[in-house]
């Protein structure tokens, strides 16, 4: 607004750094197409409204990529793979076209987990390959959304949009040290996107900031026409989101959450938070999440048997052509049953009740984000992927209860590992509360005395 700097500046940087960052050495593949035309096009019509002082939003010359699950004109609809998208997209997704006009530039679309079916981030394909932590290159960012929060935590852009069936926004967000809102189910529009688990995935923003997440939110979250589950949805809302105390807020905290073998090394500061929390006034009430067990075996046959259903003709048409870890994934699920679904979504009707009870004496669930930190990249990984079905059910022990139930979360960085790695802590709110857990996150953030700059960051400003 000063114009000290304009949008084509920046554009002229980010241009730059996309073309360093993958000579570099590993490369970091956070973004995996992208159009210097686009870019410098979308950047001088924001340039131009700038100096006429009539900007569309708060996204006004921000710069922001998209997963690559999105439809973005012109790009390749690939979502991961080496053969869906084999023409330029003409017509954008829906949270495109909404970033559009809201002014933001689109820098490109995002490096991915091959059709969401992990969360490593792990991609060894051709047009993909392995995106890298920030924070140490030689470990993985998390996934599917893996190439979202690995551009935002280099400063590429300071706004990603992800998808979360599975925990695939908040993992790399925690593993990469940025914020991740995942919405309640149906809030922000999923038309345009490949349609992989119809009961589990969310959208939602991975961000900087608890602010930015917050303007990104309040500009995406809305009914679409085009995608019927978030048509009755409430208004969105960031109501009392700066209040300067949470006095009167409820947090419930399961403690058996916290003792799960993998998050002793972050014990210590995810208590301090809790305490910071109850310090601005909020009290803290015990409560149990029953039947968790069940929760996530439930939520892996639901989201599994979606997308073995939906990719039944890729399975038979592609399957050499898929990395190694998909097939099994999708070998897997060819193993369910009609009973197991059905007896999974019986599951899911009693964990919404257990929730809809427990949210009447509490406002929001805290727990740890992900139990372990990122893991380590080998050499074998780069050539043939990797499986570890024991890492991902860990790494999405504390996501599933609020993708199989439709809750949104919200995970803010809080720490770092002794060797450095992010620590993140998650907020669950009711359905349609997104607005508490902003308020929480953003009280969060202050908890965290120092945030450590990546060991790969480009300063798209400078």
């Amino acid at each position: 607004r000063s114009g000290k700097l304009t949008p084509s500046q920046v554009a002229k940087n980010i241009i730059a750094v996309l073309e360093d960052c993958d000579k570099s050495t590993p490369p970091l593949r956070a973004i995996v197409q992208w159009d210097q035309e686009q870019i410098m096009l979308m950047a001088e019509a924001s340039t131009v409204r700038y100096r006429n002082k009539c900007t569309l939003s708060y996204l006004d010359g921000i710069p922001v990529c998209l997963k690559e699950e999105f439809k973005v004109v012109p790009y390749h609809h690939r979502v991961g793979t080496v053969y869906l998208g084999t023409e330029p997209e003409t017509e954008d997704a829906t949270v495109a076209k909404k970033l559009r006009e809201a002014g933001a530039i689109i820098i490109g679309v995002s490096n991915m987990h091959e059709l969401g079916t992990g969360t490593t981030g792990c991609n060894p394909n051709r047009y993909h390959k392995i995106p890298r932590n920030p924070y140490k290159p030689n470990h993985f960012t998390g996934g599917s959304s893996s190439g979202s929060a690995a551009a935002v935590a280099a400063g590429l852009c300071p706004v990603a949009v992800g998808t979360d069936g599975g925990g695939s926004v908040r993992i790399p967000a925690s593993f990469c040290g940025v914020v991740g809102l995942k919405g309640t189910f149906g809030r922000i529009s999923s038309h345009g996107s490949l349609p992989l688990s119809y009961s589990t995935v969310s959208v939602g923003p991975i961000c900087t900031s608890v602010a930015d997440a917050a303007i990104v939110y309040s500009i995406l979250a809305e009914p679409d026409p085009l995608y019927p589950y978030g048509l009755k949805q409430p208004k969105a809302t960031l109501s009392d989101m700066c209040a300067p105390d949470l006095k009167g807020l409820k947090l419930g905290v399961d403690w058996t959450f916290f003792k799960v073998p993998d998050a002793v090394c972050a014990l210590p500061v995810l208590y301090s938070a809790v305490e910071h929390l109850q310090s601005l006034g909020a009290s803290v009430v015990e409560v149990s999440l029953p039947e968790i067990e069940e929760v996530r075996v439930a939520h892996v046959i639901c989201i599994l048997s979606e997308m073995r259903d939906f990719l039944q003709p890729d399975f038979n048409k592609h399957f050499q052509e898929m990395n190694l870890e998909t097939r099994a994934n999708l070998a897997l699920a060819s193993q369910f049953t009609a009973l197991d679904y059905i007896t999974a979504n019986r599951q899911r009707t009693r964990s919404m009740r257990f929730l809809q009870e427990i949210f009447t004496s509490v406002n929001c669930l805290l727990t740890p984000a992900v139990a372990c930190p990122a893991p380590r990249i080998y050499e074998s990984d780069l050539l043939t992927g990797s499986s570890d079905l024991s890492f991902t059910a860990r790494s999405m022990r504390f996501m599933q209860l609020g993708n199989f139930t439709g809750i949104p979360g919200l995970v803010v960085p809080i720490g770092y590992s002794t060797a450095g790695l992010p620590i993140s802590f998650q907020v669950m709110a009711k359905w349609w509360d997104e607005a508490v857990l902003l308020r929480i996150g953003l009280k969060l953030e202050q908890f965290r005395y120092q945030t450590k700059k990546p060991s790969i960051y480009y300063d798209i400003l400078a």
